[in-house]
């Protein structure tokens, strides 16, 4: 089995089949327990459903099942002999657009359903928006439902045509249109009789072959440090002078023997040994989890950064960010004092300006706004009060993205992009 790992989020309105097509990728790839399905068909035959309810499969909550709804951002994992994969099956409300955002933060491809029958609904824009925002590499507009329009292939080309001209205002890099029927299974797994006039790949031949490898930034090597390693009390002699630095490669390859430098003193020195929890290794790329040995003895903690000499994030404390507000508790607005964490590092932040909100429907900036809501998307200057080393978000999800956090509750409260540094 390949190790490639294949992380996707699926979004759009409310009721298009986001939990059922899920639970039809799961059934038909044969990934879930006997026990499962048998409780699934229990329910469904409870509800007086004909079928069993696939969708049941992903709605964990009490609430979701009672309401038929997805609510919380739910993971399931699967895989096939080419691919494994992570699903984030995120709510469609638009209450929980924030859910939407943690769900696609992490994702390699996004999948917004939309209804046959209803068309292209505020939240399947909002939801394309957001993933294009994020910078979701591949893209999949899955036109579901299309038992319910007879499989009309006239249909299929009308909303496609209308989604096309709506992407053509975002930055899509991969954009591909599969027509399915989630209920029944057609062009999920298997090519599907019901539409011989589509001629493209079924939804899951498509997941299994998208190309992944070449989106992620192996060209500028960052390490946030997230743990200094210092084994106490050892009984193994070589141990007693070891200093290693635990964290999350978040970009490039670094490998023993490449010159470095370390973030804020500026420092150079060369990695002495990469090790991971099997051993050594040769060299660490994204998104490893590695402790790296250095050759010099360099005063190195918790949020500080190791990098190349000749290229190195920028390093500031004023930036510029697109932020997602999370939360109903406190608005967002000028001389707002909060805290972010970036990569493995914390500092407090104040809102020196707002400006522009932005309205996801219509893509139209707001510049007279002095506040951000629940939900609601806006471009903002921050000033730190200790530099962050940061890229833009275009060029380095990891070390382009944040979280703004309430000091007074600890509560997340808003996600950010960075756009650009000072």
């Amino acid at each position: 089995m390949s190790n490639d790992i294949l992380r996707f989020a699926t979004a759009g309105s409310v009721d298009d089949g986001k939990s059922t097509l899920i639970g039809r990728l799961l059934y038909d790839s044969k990934s879930i327990f006997e026990d499962q399905l048998a409780s699934v068909e229990r329910t469904s035959a409870a509800r007086g459903e004909e079928q069993a309810n696939l969708a049941l499969l992903t709605d964990g909550l009490r609430a979701e099942r009672e309401q038929g709804i997805t609510i919380d951002v739910a993971y399931r994992y699967f895989a096939t002999p080419r691919r494994t994969f992570i699903i984030a099956d995120t709510p469609g409300h638009i209450q929980y657009t924030r859910n939407m955002v943690t769900g696609a933060s992490t994702a390699d491809l996004a999948i917004i359903l939309v209804d046959a029958r209803k068309g292209l609904q505020e939240q399947s824009r909002r939801h394309a928006f957001l993933a294009t925002l994020l910078q979701v590499p591949h893209l999949v507009l899955a036109v579901n439902k299309m038992d319910l329009v007879g499989y009309d292939q006239d249909r299929f080309e009308e909303i496609r045509a209308e989604f096309a001209d709506f992407a053509a205002k975002l930055e899509t890099r991969d954009l591909t249109f599969v027509p399915i029927s989630a209920l029944h299974g057609d062009n999920v797994v298997d090519r599907s009789e019901n539409m011989p006039w589509y001629e493209g790949p079924s939804l899951l031949h498509h997941l299994e072959n998208v190309h992944i490898a070449s989106d992620r930034n192996l060209i500028d090597a960052r390490f946030p440090v997230q743990y200094v390693v210092r084994p106490h009390r050892s009984r193994d002699p070589e141990l007693h002078d070891y200093r290693g630095y635990a964290g999350q490669v978040a970009g490039g390859v670094l490998k023993p023997g490449d010159e470095v430098v370390h973030l804020p003193s500026g420092l150079n020195t060369r990695v002495a040994s990469i090790r991971t929890a099997d051993g050594e290794v040769a060299e660490a790329f994204s998104p490893m989890s590695v402790t790296l040995l250095l050759e010099d003895e360099i005063d190195i903690s918790r949020g500080d950064m190791i990098c190349r000499p000749g290229n190195m994030p920028t390093v500031s404390q004023d930036i510029e960010a697109m932020v997602c507000w999370m939360t109903d508790t406190r608005k967002l607005s000028p001389r707002a004092k909060l805290v972010v964490k970036h990569t493995t590092r914390t500092a407090k932040v104040v809102v020196k300006e707002l400006r522009y909100r932005l309205d996801v429907n219509t893509l139209h900036r707001d510049e007279q706004a002095d506040h951000l809501e629940l939900n609601e998307i806006g471009r903002v200057r921050l000033r730190s009060t200790q530099p962050l080393f940061v890229d833009e978000y275009n060029r380095n999800r990891q070390t382009g993205g944040f979280i703004l956090i309430d000091e007074a509750t600890n509560t997340t409260v808003g996600a950010g992009m960075v756009v650009k540094a000072d």
